[in-house]
């Protein structure tokens, strides 16, 4: 019950889970929630199940916070609405994805010959993958062999030395390595050269079948980090005043109400189109379906942003503005267009950057950019999803890298501003590990690994600094925030 990942040796556990008939995948029932393209998800196995007990016990709403999500079911309306921003999406349930049912006992999949007579036929693959060929390639090459002994008598597989196995595998990993599987370093099964991980993979899998004593590889060491660098190695960005940047806890505004800031960015719509509200799910030409605390304005009506042109009730503007920073700026829930200067919700913390000497993989004509983010537990405040309540900040101090060109400091510039305006961390639940009330990142991808990309957070990556610099934009930060900021 293990799974080996041939191209970085990592070996994981891995499990099944059985349900009850009478839970919602024994049923066939399968709970999904409407994104923002008009498609329907599904909830993950364990949402669903709890979705629907409270359905089946006739509540008329549940609560999904004691699992880790800030969503309200609302059966009546078959809608979920986000405890947070009051954002309501259209779910519904479906009688039409039947789980599988175990009885009896499982197929046996295929595998070795199942006794010592039997021809050693290629099983049939059930991938066409370049690595599944592969594997099931070098079983059939195997010859069948009549030694004695425990090892030896093992079907199909005779009295194969490790060096015969190991040979083998090399000349039939060459398919997989032309494949475009990478190379890492990896020690090989004599612990004296790097190895491609896939080729030390197959040769584990032979020899574990075999009966043949295995060393697996170990799993490669992933280069998160640098080299030691020294205090004298360290140099400031030419360019780029100072190496330290702190931010403090959100200072309260005061100033102009919800509605005042609203009447900045929109044009009253005296004859609604036929159409929903985004935000409420009714009708434009209805009143406001929000049921929360009441703005101070008419619930029917109706305004269009003025750069995007998307029409909204007024009244959920309204009670959007009030459920988020109330910094003086407004997204549009459509289209994410940002009105005003967009800021978030940031616990305090440090930025500090500078130059080392090395050089990332895929930029080796530049020196590297070291960027280190620093934010200590505390205590959540009014911005935060439970303010009062304590936070962790887990694998802090986080370090991230980006390479000493043009387009790499100009990533740093806007990472900058980002900072300053609180957006690269919040505060909610972590999708890796299931805590809540932690520190996460906010939708600006970093790279931590250094030296090599075998998580997909490192280098080479060629797309990389232009994805961020289009996830920068969609917070609102562009060439034009260094002029405002300078302002």
């Amino acid at each position: 019950m293990h799974q080996f990942r041939q191209d970085t040796g990592t070996i994981r556990p891995v499990r099944r889970s059985y349900y009850d008939p009478s839970s919602a995948p024994g049923k066939g029932v399968v709970w999904e929630w409407e994104n923002d393209s008009g498609s329907w998800t599904p909830y993950d196995m364990d949402v669903g199940i709890t979705i629907q007990r409270a359905y089946e016990k006739q509540h008329p709403w549940v609560d999904l916070s004691a699992i880790g999500f800030c969503y309200v079911i609302d059966f009546a309306t078959m809608g979920q609405i986000n405890r947070q921003t009051q954002r309501k999406r259209r779910v519904r349930r479906r009688l039409d994805m039947v789980y599988p049912l175990v009885s009896g006992t499982l197929p046996k999949s295929q595998s070795w010959p199942t006794s010592p007579g039997a021809a050693a036929a290629p099983p049939v693959p059930t991938c066409t993958c370049p690595q599944c060929l592969l594997v099931m390639s070098v079983k059939a090459t195997v010859p069948p062999g009549t030694g004695s002994g425990s090892k030896a008598s093992r079907p199909g597989l005779g009295t194969l030395s490790r060096s015969h196995l190991q040979r083998l595998a090399i000349a039939q990993s060459r398919v997989l390595i032309a494949s475009g599987v990478p190379t890492v370093p990896v020690k090989n099964l004599t612990g004296s050269s790097p190895v491609n991980p896939a080729l030390a993979g197959i040769t584990g899998i032979l020899m574990s079948a075999a009966g043949l004593p295995v060393c697996l590889t170990r799993p490669p060491k992933l280069v998160l980090h640098p080299p030691p660098v020294s205090k004298s190695e360290i140099q400031s960005i030419p360019g780029i005043s100072h190496t330290c940047r702190k931010t403090t806890k959100k200072q309260a505004k005061k100033g102009k109400t919800p509605e005042e800031v609203l009447k900045k960015y929109l044009q009253k719509v005296r004859h609604p189109p036929d159409e929903d509200c985004t935000i409420c799910m009714e009708r434009l030409s209805a009143p406001s379906g929000y049921k929360g605390s009441q703005p101070a304005v008419k619930p029917d009506l109706v305004g269009k942003l003025m750069k995007c042109g998307h029409v909204f009730h007024l009244h959920c503007l309204v009670a959007m503005y009030n459920n988020g920073n109330k910094d003086g700026s407004l997204q549009c829930p459509t289209c994410k267009t940002i009105y005003g200067v967009k800021t978030g919700t940031q616990p305090p913390g440090k930025m500090e950057y500078h130059l080392i000497p090395h050089a990332l993989p895929g930029h080796s004509d530049c020196k590297t950019i070291r960027i280190i983010y620093n934010i200590p537990p505390g205590v959540q405040g009014p911005e935060h999803p439970n303010p009062g309540k304590s936070f962790t900040a887990r694998g802090f101090p986080r370090h991230c890298y980006l390479p000493d060109s043009e387009k790499g400091r100009k990533v740093l510039k806007l990472l900058l501003v980002a900072w300053d305006r609180r957006l690269i961390f919040a505060i909610g639940t972590s999708s890796t590990t299931g805590e809540s009330d932690t520190v996460i990142w906010n939708e600006i991808h970093h790279k931590t690994e250094f030296g090599s990309n075998l998580t997909g957070h490192g280098y080479p990556d060629i797309n990389y600094l232009d994805n961020v610099l289009a996830e920068l934009a969609a917070q609102g930060i562009t060439e034009e925030s260094l002029a405002q900021e300078k302002d």
